[in-house]
């Protein structure tokens, strides 16, 4: 059959080895789908990458396995053929058993390989390399670095790398880490294996496939699908956070119903000071198999915490389990095999950890408390439910304390019911899924490969290195000078060393990082730094951020006034205002589309069909302040006296940019007090000149073109990264300005009056 030759489902099937069939057979597949069909054309008729892309539960793991076990099974492969790497140990774990009942019959093994894996599980497939073998990323550092002479016996005949998951890997230094360990292995075996990427939520295909095919010359399939309407079973409630101050003495408040239909409420009471929030949480999910999800570790601790307290106090078993990264896998394991047994009732609470492929049957529903922070993420997670035929079900929670009178007008707007809305109907109306971030400039991974790079070659010259380490696909951008001051660097403060013949090789700190497993990983470890007000402890938190951002902790915001990296130790001030979490870098990015598309949902008069009685009445309230107050008409509101509040609808790159240009103008216009919550305003005080002169300033310079590196001072060191603490300040710098702020989107708005398209 020619490359471009259409197959029919039949003939695909004929191509599959009987093993395959009898699998088929015997799990009651009446058809293959359509992703299936096309997987199968690329991978039996022609040598291109692949990338596939659709839905949760699609059957993409079986599009790619499927085809490649068919000629594995007619031809061996005389080392290991497949390797499939996955960002999580508990997908590989799942894979592994899903993998391994497919293969029970075949002779072709499957082997997992992480940090919880047993040695005699590995040894087997150091004995004798064959089939597939399932590795996280660092794994596989560890393989390169530990393992390198040994690289070719094991891999000489590695046909295909998986990547699972890509959505979460594109433009993070660990899936760049990811490209590097690809190419190097390339290298090291002689030749370059095909490449399958799978995701259910890939923003932009050829972007992504860009990144997964870097280094490689094939060309990548994208197949794609027929767009179905969306059909969701889908529920959005607003509550004010209730506590026993809010309350009348002996007044319990009754619950509305949790229900995506007409179920009649539950008229059970429980004491006021129980959360009226989590109350719902609990009866969305009673007598159902269901997950709820929350947007950090501290908000799934504490919610499990409250669902377990409410079933005590009513007396109801505790079905709660709980699932993040920073559980022991024991504990998560246990919470995964109780979801997978349809037998059991049980409500699994959970971070990030759990939108992924894992197979965990049959669920009813799913929750999202609070706003989920992304499409992507919004697709991963309502993906979890609505298998078999069955529509995705989701009930999106939102709390929030209930303002008093004189809470000021930004504070007055339920931003998280607004990116609610937006996120769901961005996907609805546009089929929008963020595209892939691009990092030019990865001065972190660049350190951490550098080491590992002469840690398992041994000695190599400057260009020797430079040459091998530049020509990895992330580096493309970073120049050889910078390079250059990285390296200088690096012998400076003993990473490295230079020998009598002008060789580098691993020096005595390089030694000393490169010896803890931790060094595989290129995302920060759990670590606490000690935050401190003058002489008070504050508290702990696992993440250091720049000076000058805030975070919360103790029920109070803090920004950060000093680092003590060596000590962990923060120095902070305190401030006021509120932040939405309490902890930096959980949310990450957001895209400004979401903001543009939040402005719509206060602006227009639309009615959402998934809005339940309490979210519908917020958000009249919500449209009838904006609209009252100007601020959708006039980005820059006065809040009386010298306050005023700045509207911009601007994603996070840009809204950290005009941030720092209103503080660059703060001098010109005696500007103090900024605050700002997430990227949606900008609230300061203003002594000189008039918001009507600041606009004009902000769009002119916008229109003419400000220069990002401007609005970063020369003494600052912005450190985000697991290595930036050992980058050189002026190339840490460097990043921030290309990779932190854009000044494009500001020109655009500028140009149309900061109006909204």
């Amino acid at each position: 059959m020619g490359g471009s030759e259409e197959y029919t489902a039949n003939e695909v099937f004929e191509l599959f080895s009987p093993f395959i069939q009898d699998f088929i057979y015997s799990h009651g597949w009446s058809e293959l789908r359509e992703m299936q069909i096309s997987a199968a054309k690329t991978i039996f008729r022609t040598d291109n990458d692949l990338l596939l892309t659709s839905g949760t539960a699609s059957g993409k793991t079986e599009a790619a396995l499927f085809p490649i076990l068919s000629q594995f099974y007619e031809d061996p492969p005389t080392s290991v053929g497949a390797l499939y790497i996955a960002p999580l140990k508990s997908l590989i774990n799942d894979q592994y058993q899903r993998v391994g009942e497919l293969l029970s019959m075949t002779g072709i093994n499957v082997t997992y390989w992480h940090g919880d894996v047993a040695q005699s599980h590995k040894a087997k497939l150091l004995k004798k390399p064959s089939g597939i073998l399932q590795i996280t990323p660092e794994s596989l550092e560890a393989m390169l670095m530990r393992r390198s002479a040994d690289l070719v016996r094991l891999f000489c005949d590695l046909r295909y790398i998986i990547i699972d998951e890509i959505h979460t890997l594109t433009g993070t230094d660990r899936g760049n880490q990811v490209i590097c360990q690809i190419t190097r292995l390339s290298r090291m075996i002689g030749h370059s294996p095909r490449r399958i990427g799978l995701s259910a939520t890939v923003g932009n295909a050829v972007l992504a496939a860009d990144w997964l095919t870097g280094g490689d010359d094939r060309e990548c399939d994208i197949p794609t699908e027929a767009k179905r309407p969306v059909k969701w079973r889908l529920g959005v409630e607003h509550f004010y956070i209730a506590s026993e101050k809010t309350l009348p003495s002996g007044v319990h408040e009754v619950r509305k119903s949790p229900s995506l239909g007409d179920m009649e409420p539950d008229a059970s009471q429980l004491p006021a000071s129980i959360d009226p929030g989590y109350e719902y949480i609990y009866d969305c999910t009673k007598d159902m198999r269901a997950l709820v999800f929350s947007n950090s570790r501290e908000e799934t601790e504490y919610v499990c915490a409250t669902l377990r307290q409410i079933a005590k106090n009513r007396r109801e078993d505790d079905v709660f389990y709980i699932h993040h990264g920073n559980l022991s896998a024991s504990i998560r394991e246990e919470a995964e095999a109780v979801l997978k047994d349809e037998e059991r009732r049980a409500v699994l609470c959970a971070t990030t950890t759990m939108e992924l492929g894992i197979d965990i049957s049959r669920l009813e529903r799913i929750v999202q408390n609070g706003s989920p922070i992304s499409v992507s993420s919004f697709l991963q997670r309502l993906g979890r439910s609505g298998r078999r035929g069955e529509p995705p079900e989701m009930m999106v929670v939102l709390r929030e304390d209930n303002p008093p009178p004189n809470t000021p007008l930004p504070q007055l707007i339920p931003w998280e019911l607004l990116r609610a809305i937006a996120i769901i109907q961005l996907y609805i109306e546009e089929r929008f899924i963020e595209p892939p971030p691009v990092r030019k400039m990865p001065f972190s991974l660049l350190f951490q490969q550098t080491l590992s790079m002469l840690y398992s070659s041994g000695e190599l010259t400057p260009k020797e290195l430079a040459d091998r380490i530049l020509s990895l696909p992330p580096f493309e951008f970073i120049g050889r000078e910078d390079y250059r001051t990285l390296l200088i660097s690096m012998i400076k403060n003993d990473f490295i060393e230079m020998t009598d013949e002008g060789g580098l090789i691993v020096g005595i700190k390089g030694e000393r990082l490169t010896a803890g497993f931790r060094f595989y990983a290129v995302f920060k470890d759990a670590e606490d730094f000690t935050v401190r007000c003058e002489s008070g402890e504050v508290g702990t938190i696992t993440k250091a951020p720049p000076i000058g951002e805030r975070f919360a902790l103790a029920g109070r915001v803090w920004e950060v006034e000093e680092l003590d990296i060596p000590h962990k130790l923060i120095y902070v001030k305190p401030v006021g205002g509120k932040m939405e979490i309490a902890w930096p870098g959980e949310l990450g990015e957001i895209h400004t589309k979401i903001l543009a598309r939040m402005y719509r949902v206060l602006a227009e008069d639309t009615v959402y069909p998934y809005l339940k009685d309490g979210a519908a009445a917020r958000l009249d309230a919500a449209r009838s302040t904006a609209r009252a107050t100007g601020m959708l008409d006039f980005p820059l509101i006065s809040l009386g006296g010298m306050s005023y509040c700045f509207f911009p609808w601007l994603g996070t790159r840009s809204f950290r940019t005009l941030r720092r240009y209103i503080s660059k103008k703060s001098g010109e216009y005696k500007i103090s007090g900024i605050e700002y919550e997430g990227s949606c305003y900008i609230t300061f005080r203003m002594e000189r000149g008039s918001a009507e002169a600041l606009y004009r300033n902000i769009k002119t310079d916008f229109i003419r073109g400000v220069d990002p590196a401007d609005l970063v001072g020369q003494n600052e060191t912005p450190a985000f990264d697991k290595y930036d603490d050992y980058v050189p300040s002026e190339l840490l710098r460097k990043a921030y300005i290309a990779e932190k702020l854009r000044t494009d989107e500001i020109k655009e708005r500028a140009e149309n009056d900061f109006k909204i398209i």
